[in-house]
Parts: C-alpha cells; structure tokens; sequence
C-alpha cells in the first residue's frame, strides 16, 4: 500500500494525516502534537479524549503533547530554568503546546513517512526570548518515531526540561503493567515528593502521579486485556513520568470524560529533575522515542 500524507482539519485545527499499511496517524500543527495513532482494526495505541476540543490556543487532552522549554509547574524546575522565563504567568509544560508550529518538510519513501516540525513562533515565545528553537521530527514506518531537538544558538549556557507527554490507550487500568520499572529510584510526587524505591512491575489500583530516575533505555507497556505489549525505547533521556488521574481527578480534569481514567495511561518521555538538559552555546540535545506493538 503506497504512503498517503495529505492535509485535514479538525475542527479549527490544521492537521496532518499519514497512511500506510494498516496504520493511521493524525498530527495538528498547533503544538506539532500527535493527536491519534492507530495500526489495524484493534485498540489505538495513542489515546485520544472523547471529549478533545479542537481548538486554536487551546491544548487538545490526549495524544502527545509537546513540553518544552519547561515540564510541569514552572516553579517545580531548577531555579536556572525558571530564570530563562521573562513572563508573569507561566503556563503548565512550557511555551509551545497551544502555538503553531512551520512544517519544514513532509516526504515518504517504501518503509514510511516522515515530517519534521520548527517551532519558529516569535509570539508565543516572547516571553523566552533565547536563540533556541526546537525541531521535532515524527517518523512513521512500522512503529511510531518521535525525536525532539534543541540547539543552543546563542552565546550564553541554557537550561531546560521538557517530555513527550504520551497517552497511550489501555483496554483497562487494572489490566495493564508497566516493565522495566524494577529497583528503580522514583519521586512520589503525592505523597510529598518523597523518593522511593520500585519493587517488581508497576501495576495500578489508585491514582498515579510518578516521576521515574535513571531508567532504562527500553519500557514496555503490558495490556492484558488488549493481549499486547507496547514497547518505549528512548534515547537522550534518563527520565520518565507516569501518571493517571484515577476517579476524584478524573472529575476534575478539563475535556475528559469521567471514566476515561479507564482507558488510558501516560508514560512520558522526559529530561526533567536532575536530568534536565544543559546546553553551552553551539550544543544540541535530542530527545527521542520510538514506540512499537506486538502481541503478547
């Protein structure tokens, strides 16, 4: 089956579709974030909120939205990063998941389809005015490639934190584990922060807000119920961060039915905590993942 890339919108959203084989990837402009994934008739792999909302300055639950130049609560990041903003109201996970990104280029070839992204938007990042732009690339061929780059273009040190905050899509929580957790340090950001230490596979049966340390380069997301294993290989990162909302936050949350708790689970790709990313002037940094399936 030859590649299709064409253009859509959804909603007030200009998007991307690629095709190829059985599989089926939809990425929006804004934010450069990869808004579903599909491979064959069964389960998604990336989740996508029934109740997502389309539109312009608004980020859409679900997918894989792109944090960067900070993760999380501004004021959680070392203080050299919290520096580097000039602004009087920083958003949650940085500056760029609600402004568009320049596609630079779109091309396919027999094995897949690849496009590549710059973040170039002088608005919505002048209050982080650095000579940084990321670039985040996305590759589909027989499993799902996502690389973010930053270059240091300017004279002085840089530092920043950022995560591919993916969403993946779960026959049901209490059937899933996550592998390759074993004996590793995490932050229990729930219980004041404290640091623990990880004891078998990650199985879940209340809300989940972690941040891993020094993992592995290789998880793998483990659904029962979907009989298939998900596999996360990642390069440029020491860290990751898991999380669900469970029922209470559930409630809560913004474009997310109450239920949907349910249905999905984040597993995101970081540099966050002591692996934030120092860049010196001329430096580059990669951060990637490459996602695959296969039946357990």
């Amino acid at each position: 089956m030859p590649v299709d890339i064409q253009r859509i919108e959804m909603d007030q959203l200009a998007c991307w579709r690629i095709r190829h084989d059985d599989a089926e990837l939809v990425v929006a402009e804004q934010g450069a974030q990869v808004l579903s994934y599909t491979r064959g008739p069964g389960l998604p792999i990336i989740w996508l909120s029934e109740q997502a909302e389309f539109v312009r300055g608004q980020p859409v639950r679900g997918g894989v939205p792109v944090c960067w130049p900070w993760f999380g609560d501004l004021t959680r990041n070392p203080q050299a990063i919290q520096d580097a903003y000039q602004g009087s109201q920083p958003p949650a996970h940085g500056l760029v998941r609600s402004i568009d990104w320049t596609l630079k280029d779109a091309y396919s070839d027999v094995d897949g389809a690849t496009l590549e992204f710059v973040c170039s938007n002088p608005a919505g990042l002048a209050d982080w005015p650095h000579a940084v732009e990321p670039t985040f690339t996305i590759r589909l061929d027989q499993r799902l490639h996502l690389s973010l780059a930053s270059h240091n273009g300017g004279d002085t040190p840089l530092t920043l934190s950022q995560a591919l905050h993916s969403y993946f899509a779960i026959s049901d929580i209490h059937q899933v584990s996550v592998e390759g957790l074993d004996g590793q340090t995490y932050i229990e950001t729930l219980e004041g922060w404290e640091q623990r230490r990880q004891e078998g596979d990650l199985h879940f049966s209340g809300e989940t807000d972690r941040i891993y340390l020094d993992l592995p380069s290789m998880l793998t997301l483990r659904d029962v119920g979907a009989n298939r294993r998900i596999t996360l290989e990642t390069r440029g990162s020491r860290s990751a961060v898991l999380w669900n909302p469970w029922i209470d936050k559930a409630q809560r949350l913004s474009q997310f039915a109450d239920d949907a708790w349910q249905r999905m689970l984040c597993i995101e790709t970081a540099n966050v905590m002591d692996d934030v990313v120092r860049l010196e002037p001329g430096a580059n940094h990669t951060l990637s993942v490459s996602i695959g399936v296969e039946p357990l």
